[in-house]
């Protein structure tokens, strides 16, 4: 069999590992020098003058980022039915209730018309999700929420280096939370960051991902809530400003694959089995198409195992998340949200990351027209 091919893998090259060397040999390894580095280098990147604070996840940002702008018990935030069910999580853990909207079959993204026919009077926050990397029309969600005095968190976990209109995904808007987890384009091994535009924000920020702490002038510290633990090492930022140098590379040479995909499916396959292709602002976190396997007469389990006889690894994203068992207990109908459900169903994430090849691609692309008997 040949070589196995994953759905994803992290480039790590030796100027990383050496990056990594010289902070555990530098004697200091936890949060310093290299977290406000890195923090530097990100607002440089999006550009924006914006605010950067890196933390241990995004889902960690997320809730911070919910949490500093007031969404508790008795409010209620707008999420996709299609995302991670950490976008959901983070507002039930704050007390708050998740109102879902469904999103585009093939952008996998909520509009801000389908956002609007959701607000209702509890509604104090929108999460748009830059599903696989495609921006969402942003400028008409932000303009949405001006109109009803709502807030707006971008779940962009799958969108660094990702543009819109030319603007970098976080340059604008109220607060943007970013993944920096292994199969993301670029990592910290875990990791993330809230990029925000007010500077009033990074004093509830950096006391909610350090035990609520604020420190005078003198160095004394004091407690101001009951904050958690969400502070970054230097450990993950060294390796995170050394894969923030290569990741225009990275997101490139994504794009490149991605094209040869379309080329090679795009005139065998049904429109509506291929996600959006976007244009030259996606970053394509991930490639996943769907197969409608009530048809093929094989279930998705089923097509995972073949491509593993073949070598080739599958992932899955996502399930709908009104479709989880937390989200029915919650009184959730995934039926109300039929292009969630049907991706939810039919997705598979193909493999995709930079070190792969053109023959790889074109490897995957033959098992899956044989598989589909196209």
């Amino acid at each position: 069999m040949a070589d196995f091919l994953p759905f994803t893998r992290p480039t790590i090259d030796e100027d990383m590992i050496s990056a990594v060397g010289d902070v555990l040999r530098s004697g200091w390894i936890t949060t310093g020098p290299q977290v406000a580095a890195l923090e530097a280098e990100l607002a440089a990147y999006i550009g924006g003058s914006r605010q950067v604070r890196v933390v241990t996840s995004a889902t960690g940002a997320l809730e911070i980022a919910l949490k500093v702008l007031g969404v508790g018990p008795g409010d209620e935030v707008l999420v996709p039915a299609m995302t991670f069910v950490a976008t959901a999580n983070v507002v039930t853990r704050l007390g708050a209730s998740v109102r879902f909207v469904d999103v585009g079959l093939r952008s996998r993204n909520a509009t801000a018309a389908a956002f609007e026919a959701a607000i209702g009077p509890r509604t104090k926050a929108l999460m748009p999700v830059h599903f696989a990397g495609l921006p969402v029309e942003m400028d008409a969600v932000n303009a949405l929420a001006a109109r009803h005095g709502l807030r707006v968190v971008e779940d962009a976990a799958h969108a660094i280096g990702s543009r819109l209109g030319g603007r970098q995904v976080g340059s604008f808007g109220d607060i943007a939370c970013f993944s920096f987890h292994p199969n993301k384009n670029m990592t910290t091994v875990e990791g993330g960051a809230l990029v925000y535009g007010d500077p009033a924000l990074s004093g509830p920020i950096e006391a909610e991902r350090w035990h609520g702490g604020i420190k005078d002038p003198d160095g004394q510290v004091d407690v101001i809530s009951a904050g958690g633990k969400y502070n970054l090492t230097d450990v993950a930022a060294a390796l995170g400003r050394a894969q923030l140098k290569r990741l225009d590379g990275f997101n490139a040479r994504r794009r490149e694959l991605i094209g040869r995909y379309f080329e090679r499916l795009e005139p065998r396959l049904p429109s509506d089995w291929l996600p959006d292709r976007g244009d030259d602002g996606h970053s394509w976190h991930i490639f996943a198409p769907l197969l409608p396997f009530a048809d093929l007469g094989y279930s998705r389990v089923e097509f995972i195992r073949r491509m593993k006889e073949r070598g080739l690894g599958v992932g899955i994203h996502y399930q709908a998340v009104p479709a989880l068992s937390l989200y029915r207990q919650l009184g959730h109908d995934p039926g109300r949200y039929p292009n969630a459900a049907r991706i939810g169903a039919e997705t598979v994430t193909l493999p995709l990351y930079p070190a792969m090849t053109i023959a790889d691609v074109d490897r995957v692309c033959a098992a899956v027209l044989e598989l589909t008997g196209r």
